[in-house]
Order: C-alpha cells, then structure tokens, then sequence
C-alpha cells in the first residue's frame, strides 16, 4: 500500500507528534536518513501475505498488507517506567487514527496486529505498532454494459480485455437422426441438416 497517505492522515490526527512523521520502505534505511526530533512516529511498510485464488476460471485473490508505526522516544529512565504510560497514550492515540480507517479505496478497514519493543537505551526506546489491512487482488467488478472497465489487474484480465466483443454466433447443426447409412450410422454423419445464427443486442 502507498505511505504518503498513512504518513498525511497521522500527521493530521495524531497531535502528539506534532507533525514529526516520515515513512519509509526499511527501518533501517529510515533510521539513517530521517532524524526528526523526539517524539517521532515511522510508518514502514513491513509485509503482504495472499490467500490462494477464489475462483476457478479467475484469479481472485485476498491480498492482506501490513504496515508497522514505529514510535522513537527519548528515554526518560533506564527502566522505561514512565515512558511505557507515554507509549500506552500513544498507541490509543494511533488506534483513534487508524483503526476502521481505509487507507485506500480498495482496501478493507485497518485493523490493529501487535506491538513490540524493538530497543531501548539509556538515550532511546524505539517500539514498533503492526496494524494491516486487506484488498481484492482481481477485478472487484466487471462494470455496466457501456461502462468502461477497471484497469486489468492480472495477465488474464489483461488478455481479455485485448479479445473482440462477441457479436453473435452461427450454429451448424449435423443431427443423430436422420442419418445417412452409406456414411455413417447411427450419425452425426457430416450432412449439416440445420444452419441458423444469432445476434447479440447489449
């Protein structure tokens, strides 16, 4: 899932921070290059996971996302005492941002996975928040006739959508009965003994 809008809606909901949000694709690399002052909030994207397609003669996938929200406070005694009750007003603060919220058109509400203690030092307590969010992998619909598609989302989406429209069909017709004996009986015999066709009106 795209981070600027995680990253815009936590910057707009979640004052604790006073804007000190940034995201990345690696902690580590966002721990390098982003040194925001303290209290400060990382979003990363973290994982997906897909469920095995729904469909036999589609593929129709459940897609789950997760995201982590990686807080960095300064450590305000060895023992974290005082920072664990800053970190359990934080973490309400990101449930009210986050959870129910969609962060796209296509996907589901995000839900809340965990938290975990990544570090914590005499200078620094880093704690990690996992919170994931699920879409459709294939079309959600087929659209309206005169409606234009959605965009393909799988090679055989995009495969159909390079076919003609079916306009009609033209059936041939070779009967069991009657049947020629000099060629073939019982038949079908290969005498078309009716021919009709049939157009498509949308």
């Amino acid at each position: 899932m795209k981070l600027n809008p995680i990253v815009a809606h936590l910057r707009a909901t979640c004052p604790s921070f006073a804007q000190r949000i940034s995201g990345g694709i690696d902690w580590d690399a966002v721990v390098e290059s982003a040194q925001l002052a303290l209290p400060a909030a990382y979003v990363i994207a973290s994982a997906d996971a897909a469920a095995p397609s729904r469909a036999q003669n589609a593929t129709i996938q459940d897609i789950t996302e997760q995201f982590a929200v990686v807080i960095v406070l300064d450590t305000s005694d060895e023992r974290g005492q005082q920072d664990n009750d800053l970190l359990h007003d934080l973490r309400a603060e990101l449930w009210r941002a986050l959870v129910g919220w969609r962060p796209g058109e296509d996907y589901d509400p995000i839900e809340y996975d965990k938290g975990s203690l990544l570090h914590i030092s005499r200078a620094r307590l880093v704690f990690q928040f996992t919170f994931f969010s699920g879409f459709q992998l294939g079309r959600n619909s087929v659209g309206r006739p005169g409606e234009p598609l959605a965009p393909a989302e799988t090679w055989a989406e995009l495969e159909q959508d390079g076919l003609t429209d079916f306009t009609g069909a033209t059936f041939n017709m070779d009967c069991i009965d009657p049947a020629d004996r000099n060629l073939q009986h019982p038949g079908p015999d290969g005498r078309i003994e009716v021919k009709f066709s049939g157009d498509v009106s949308p």
